[in-house]
């Protein structure tokens, strides 16, 4: 039977390559929590790359982001209280500014604030109902957040939604963007496996922040989804983007009549735990508030179809050991995702000036 050392090899999986989708770009901006969850009298906890983080609002209702660390005895800052615009400690009181500055520590007759006392601060922006949080403390942001488009055209119907998954940003990222994995896995909802396929062009942008692919002569997907968005069938106009850091977006036009645009903002809670906000804008013939009920429950299957694969390939990767991918042209945005991810990285974002453009087909 062999040695026991022997047989614990043989009965271990057989080990990955040692790629890994895990991406960390802290120089930017994710979203912390939508706006509505952060009231004025509790601080919130939240985490983003790793990062614990306290959220508060001060006596003017801004909206802060400090390390979830108290100096004084490493206590979470989250467990206490606002109090007259300040962060208190729950542990012994002491209360913090926006900036991250001590401003109180009770019993203390000198100076209340002194540099040891400080509370590492991360710049904030409050937009289209979001809180969103700069990752690289003490910083000024050289860039500003996204701004989901179309809130404010009142021809547009809004269904927000959210939900946590499991695995890398870059696995949901890609997963949202995929369009050969909407047959199978949404059969019936959006495309169907086998039957008659359509050759369709494909045109890949890349620019130094986003890679954008282009179908074009598509015709309108089989499925119930599709038939709720474009009843009278026809040719579609459809892209697929990613904007970094995080975002994806998928867009469908039908004539003058008919667009959706899905954004999607895909942040990293840690290495294999990612957390989606969306936010689905559409114009239709038919009145936004019919469609509505009918999108939603369609909408948040689908979802709930993706996160189970995702749950289903993170468990893979971790009994594997890390993660193994073979690709082809079909992949159409995966692995530009993961260049520019990589570039953002190392702080080696592309130049702006001219895209890198390239054609293909791909059958659908």
């Amino acid at each position: 039977m062999g040695s026991a050392a022997e047989m614990d090899r043989r009965l271990r999986p057989p080990p990955t390559k040692g790629a890994s989708s895990v991406a960390r770009v802290t120089d930017d901006w994710y979203i912390a929590c939508r706006s509505e969850a952060l009231s004025g009298k509790k601080p919130l906890a939240c985490t983003l790359l790793g990062i614990p983080l306290v959220l508060f609002r001060d006596g003017d209702g801004r909206a802060h982001a400090l390390l979830d660390r108290c100096p004084h005895r490493n206590v979470p800052l989250s467990l206490g209280a606002v109090r007259d615009g300040q962060l208190e400690c729950g542990y012994h009181g002491w209360r913090f500014s926006g900036d991250g500055a001590c401003r109180f520590v009770p019993g203390l007759c000198g100076p209340h604030e002194a540099r040891g006392r400080r509370v590492e601060a991360f710049a904030t922006r409050e937009l289209d109902g979001f809180v969103w949080v700069y990752t690289e403390a003490d910083r000024e942001p050289v860039r500003e957040p996204f701004r989901f488009s179309l809130l404010d055209d009142a021809r547009y119907t809004h269904v927000p939604y959210s939900l946590d998954l499991e695995g890398t940003m870059h696995a949901a990222i890609e997963n949202a963007l995929d369009v050969p994995h909407t047959a199978y896995l949404h059969g019936g909802l959006f495309r169907k496996a086998g039957g008659t396929k359509n050759r369709i062009r494909v045109v890949v942008r890349r620019y130094h922040d986003r890679v954008e692919a282009q179908y074009l002569d598509e015709p309108r997907p089989p499925g119930l989804a599709a038939k709720i968005l474009a009843p009278s069938g026809g040719t579609v106009e459809h892209y697929d983007r990613f904007i970094l850091p995080c975002i994806a977006q998928v867009e469908y036009k039908l004539g003058d009549d008919s667009h959706l645009l899905t954004s999607a903002a895909f942040v990293p809670v840690s290495d294999f735990e990612t957390r989606l906000y969306s936010v689905v804008s559409f114009r239709l013939p038919l009145p936004g508030w019919l469609v509505a009920p009918v999108l939603r429950p369609v909408a948040l299957r689908i979802l709930k179809q993706d996160a189970e694969m995702l749950r289903e390939q993170n468990a893979m990767v971790h009994r594997f050991g890390g993660e193994q991918y073979i690709s082809t042209e079909a992949d159409v945005l995966g692995s530009h995702i993961m260049r520019l991810l990589r570039n953002a990285e190392r702080g080696e974002r592309e130049p702006s000036d001219e895209p890198w453009v390239k054609e293909g087909e791909l059958l659908i």
